[in-house]
């Protein structure tokens, strides 16, 4: 649920016209339509480029709502979804995909 929470911000970003330098739309369309299918209880399998778009978009809506009266909460969803997606690759993965 808290994936497709970061997915509907960040599409209404591209919608709005911010971040199309930064995300890939027709991306995060497909990553959202595929975690669709998870809601549905069906598996799905997600490469180290898609976490890390879902990462970036997590960290966006942190810093963005910041001053709402909800932030810790926000904060804590994205500290737990992020050690839950990190956890997929190694360190040295995930350096050897941030130098690309």
């Amino acid at each position: 649920m808290a994936l497709n929470e970061i997915i509907g911000i960040m599409t209404d970003q591209l919608m709005e016209g911010n971040m199309t330098t930064r995300w890939d739309a027709e991306k995060l369309v497909e990553l959202q339509m595929r975690l669709h299918l998870a809601q549905d209880g069906e598996a799905i399998d997600i490469d180290i480029s898609e976490a890390a778009l879902l990462l970036d978009g997590m960290a966006f809506t942190e810093v963005m709502s910041v001053d709402f009266p909800f932030f810790e909460m926000v904060q804590w969803t994205s500290d737990f979804v992020t050690e839950e997606l990190r956890a997929y690759w190694t360190e040295e993965e995930w350096r050897v995909f941030a130098a690309k």
